[in-house]
């Protein structure tokens, strides 16, 4: 269990967790009923496994590049701790609960559920054709909020669509600043990325922009909650300030000649963003 944890990074659920709870909550509010543990549990479940699918199908597909790769050669399945073929396996367990799951959530997340699972196992093979895969990569996390929202019985309403795109902002960005660290091995496999394509220094301002249109989503969803919510207050507030100081820190962390902090960026900064975020807003809720 330890070793297929690791494979999938399972600590990295914090990115996009606490968004599709955010969704979760905001729709039970707005449908005026009880918070229903059953269905909480649920989302829960499809958000784990569908992770769970994505990521180990990430390594699998990925095995033969992270074996020439001296950062991941110590990843599960080219250190030959976990197979190829028992990676494969668990992919399509985890396909087929998440599937499982959505079809005892409601039929529109069922129905929808292959078009997710499409967009998140199909971003491991962007980029061996184009420097968008952190796009595509931002595209199924951003699925979080507004599958949460309507696993809880909303609509595609405007909220949890302003959260997704903003998620995908979020996660492009920082995606872009963790490629900065394989820019010189990937351009030696012909391998696709913001970095090989625009270099050190303008990928990094692309990622700035998208962080600044990030922001921008933030705010824009906390004053929309306020005009139609009234009672949402300073926690929420609070919440959108803190989150933008994170982004801000993790640029002023990573250079274009200095990549040391590059995991502090990605993981420590982005990964407190999430869970301060949606900590604080769902607070808000159900202050």
């Amino acid at each position: 269990m330890k070793n297929y944890l690791s494979l999938i990074t399972f600590s990295h659920t914090i990115f996009a967790l606490p968004f599709a709870l955010l969704g979760f909550f905001l729709a039970s509010m707005q449908q005026g009923e009880g918070l229903s543990a059953r269905l909480f549990a649920l989302v829960i479940a499809a958000m784990i496994f569908a992770r769970s699918a994505a990521m180990a199908f990430n390594r699998y597909l990925d095995r033969d590049i992270d074996e020439k790769n001296p950062r991941t050669i110590q990843r599960e399945i080219p250190a030959g701790i976990i197979s190829a073929q028992s990676a494969l396996l668990f992919v399509i367990a985890n396909c087929l609960l998440f599937i499982g799951v959505t079809w005892l959530i409601n039929p529109l997340c069922f129905y929808l559920s292959p078009i997710a699972l499409l967009v998140i196992l199909g971003y491991s093979y962007t980029k061996r054709f184009t420097f968008l895969c952190h796009f595509v990569l931002g595209l199924g996390l951003s699925l979080a909020p507004i599958g949460a929202y309507l696993a809880a019985g909303g609509g595609f309403d405007t909220i949890p669509i302003i959260y997704s795109f903003a998620v995908l902002c979020w996660v492009s960005g920082f995606d872009i600043i963790y490629a900065l660290q394989d820019e010189e091995f990937d351009r030696s496999l012909s391998l696709h990325s913001v970095p090989v394509s625009l270099g050190k220094t303008r990928a990094l301002q692309l990622s700035i922009f998208l962080h600044i249109i990030c922001a921008g989503l933030i705010l824009l969803a906390a004053f929309l909650l306020q005009e139609t919510y009234p009672a949402f207050f300073w926690l929420h507030w609070l919440a959108a300030g803190l989150f933008i100081s994170l982004l801000i820190y993790q640029h002023t962390i990573v250079k274009p000649n200095d990549l040391s902090k590059v995991n502090r960026a990605f993981f420590t900064a982005n990964g407190m963003a999430s869970l301060i975020f949606g900590t604080l807003v769902i607070l808000d809720i159900y202050w």
